[in-house]
């Protein structure tokens, strides 16, 4: 580093930054009002170390899948007088299971959609909504809920 000239002809030492001088920014803990990525939801990361092939990192997310796979599958092909019913069961008991694997394990690989609160009031959601639906359809429904018989005779007959 050059030193300057005095106006004496002397050699001028460098200026030492004072405690006068500016802070460094503070780093905001607000999202960016213009994002440039897409943030990672919580517990997006793997749910089985890097090295583990890739069926193994992803086990709640085929979990979930199987489950709901099977369900269609029993759906589709109609075994027996319920068969149908059960077979809607199983969807909505899997996604019942992923709000639950999304609330217990830290990471859940793409399981993970957006925050765990999120994640878990969607999943629940659609899962108690399904395994409803399914225990209330007609004929010979195993759930019978007396006012929303009402609310559905109103709505229909006007």
């Amino acid at each position: 580093m050059a030193q300057a000239d005095g106006a004496d002809g002397g050699a001028v030492p460098p200026q030492e930054p004072t405690a006068a001088a500016e802070p460094a920014p503070r780093k905001s803990r607000r999202f960016p009002s213009v994002t440039e990525d897409t943030a990672r939801p919580e517990g997006g990361g793997r749910a089985a170390p890097g090295d583990a092939p890739a069926p193994a990192r992803q086990w709640p997310m085929l979990t979930v899948l199987s489950v709901t796979g099977l369900g269609l599958l029993v759906t589709a092909l109609d075994l027996g007088k319920e068969g149908w019913r059960i077979g809607i069961l199983l969807i909505g008991a899997a996604l019942l299971g992923g709000a639950v694997l999304r609330r217990v394990l830290p990471s859940v690989g793409m399981l993970a959609v957006r925050s765990r609160f999120t994640d878990m009031v969607t999943y629940g959601v659609l899962g108690v909504t399904i395994v409803l639906l399914a225990l209330m359809a007609q004929p010979e429904p195993w759930l019978e809920i007396p006012f929303l018989n009402e609310t559905l005779h109103f709505t229909i007959s006007g």
